[in-house]
């Protein structure tokens, strides 16, 4: 495991999970820590005076690292978190940027409940965690990228085919069953709800690739993180979070981007 991955995977384990909030980012983060999670001041001790109380209401943290990629100074996490013994159940998507010395310094997060049973019953976590063909994220990360433009966007939707399997395609969306023929018509649809508007932020390693982006729904600004993975060129496999962004004046921070 590379040394930022472990230095992101420590600050949420030794200092959400663990309860060493103030010890934790004073020793995984860098000379600035800049947040989005927009309920969250900036810096380190922005990080102590939102996680301190939250350890405080939530004694019993049940928090598991499902997936983690990194690449170049980037870091993605895909985290499942209980609290109080299931009185709340999370999935957290973050993305983190990091320094020279591989220390954390920036910080973005996409938070959703956890559904336990997906339409094709599978939950917002199961699923493949081995990272493999390390040689092909460049390409990868290419045909994440075109299915986010082309059909995500609306810049060319037909070209749908050419991006996911038609042979294979398991999907943990809440709402979305598996199968590219279940996928198409939502995607394609004319008055779909679900807009991308840029793509803010892209992780991938090997067979697994990641994505932040800005979208709307109805019109309404929404941060969305998918996570892929691929299988000769095509996507195969897929999970999502997505959350409304607030107000301006309800953030403690510069935004969610």
């Amino acid at each position: 495991m590379g040394q930022k991955k472990e230095n992101a995977i420590n600050l949420y384990m030794h200092g959400i999970r663990d309860g060493n909030a103030r010890e934790a980012v004073t020793k995984y983060t860098g000379d600035r820590y800049t947040q989005h999670s927009t309920g969250v001041k900036d810096g380190a001790e922005g990080f102590v005076e939102f996680f301190e109380p939250f350890i405080k209401r939530n004694p019993i943290r049940d928090i598991q690292i499902v997936r983690s990629l990194e690449e170049g100074q980037y870091v993605f996490v895909h985290a499942y978190q209980s609290l109080n013994n299931g009185e709340s159940q999370w999935v957290t998507t973050d993305f983190f940027d990091t320094d020279e010395n591989d220390k954390i310094i920036e910080h973005w997060d996409v938070i959703a409940a956890y559904s336990d049973k997906t339409p094709s019953g599978h939950t917002s976590v199961d699923g493949a965690t081995e990272i493999t063909d390390l040689d092909k994220t460049g390409a990868n990360k290419k045909v994440v990228q075109n299915l986010i433009h082309d059909v995500l966007m609306g810049n060319n939707p037909a070209a749908i085919d050419s991006y996911i399997s038609a042979e294979t395609y398991i999907q943990r969306n809440r709402e979305v069953a598996d199968g590219l023929e279940n996928f198409k018509p939502l995607a394609l649809a004319e008055n779909n709800p679900l807009i991308y508007t840029d793509l803010v932020l892209m992780v991938g390693e090997g067979n697994f690739v990641a994505t932040l982006c800005k979208a709307e729904w109805e019109g309404a600004p929404y941060a969305q993180v998918d996570l892929f993975r691929l299988e000769n060129g095509l996507i195969v496999e897929h999970w999502d979070n997505a959350e409304p962004v607030p107000p301006q004046e309800e953030w403690a921070n510069s935004g969610k981007f």
